[in-house]
């Protein structure tokens, strides 16, 4: 299967209209423990003019061994970055909807604490629905963006170091819930992550209000 790269061609569009793009992408979504993450990546008119780092990619189509040295080349491609978090415990208290949107409220005040700000800016979020903008403590203009994470290289950024900065902090966790073996799965649903949680039970770190006995091997 042939892979195409991501271009700028909507970001292009969108500085005509805005100074500023804010591109987030989340990471984590159908885990069965840990936090789901949410990545941010500025983009500006002139970063919008240079070319598109070489590997950049949605980040569920780069390989893992690679994801961590296109992570830091994206890093440094954009003006600035950030990653907002929403915990296992608030998945269970909130849903995963509105986690995501806390997660995301987070990212975008990660880098609005960095200096980018928010007026003029456009927030181009992946997926088909708004799910930061109920959250986040002021406005903002968001543009949700179907495969934006695939078509986009901004979002692509986002999404590339939100799953550098998950999968380390995942494999991070994994000497304290060994049975789990989060450092290959990272906390989704695996056939040993299920295998083990039927034989030592959840942690805490487990998202604990959904159905995870019956839920399918997703890789």
């Amino acid at each position: 299967m042939t892979v195409v790269a991501p271009t700028l061609t909507f970001e292009r569009r969108m500085l005509k209209e805005y100074d500023l793009l804010i591109s987030l992408d989340e990471v984590g979504r159908g885990a069965l423990a840990g936090p789901v993450a949410v990545g941010a990546a500025v983009m500006d008119a002139a970063g919008a003019r240079r070319g598109v780092p070489e590997g950049l990619r949605d980040s569920k189509l780069i390989a893992e061994k690679r994801r961590s040295s296109i992570a830091e080349r994206a890093r440094q491609w954009v003006p600035t970055t950030g990653v907002g978090w929403a915990s296992a415990a608030e998945v269970d208290a909130v849903g995963i909807m509105r986690a995501l949107g806390l997660a995301a409220s987070r990212a975008v005040q990660a880098v609005v604490d960095q200096g980018v700000p928010l007026e003029r800016t456009l927030v181009i979020l992946d997926g088909n629905h708004d799910y930061v903008s109920k959250v986040h403590p002021v406005p903002l203009t968001v543009r949700p963006v179907i495969k934006g994470d695939r078509d986009c290289a901004s979002v692509s950024v986002a999404s590339v170091i939100a799953k550098v900065a998950r999968d380390e902090l995942m494999a991070s966790l994994h000497p304290e819930h060994p049975a789990y073996q989060w450092d290959r799965n990272k906390g989704y649903a695996s056939a040993e992550h299920r295998q083990a949680i039927r034989e030592v039970g959840l942690s805490p770190l487990h998202r604990s209000s959904w159905a995870i006995a019956g839920v399918p091997t997703l890789f």
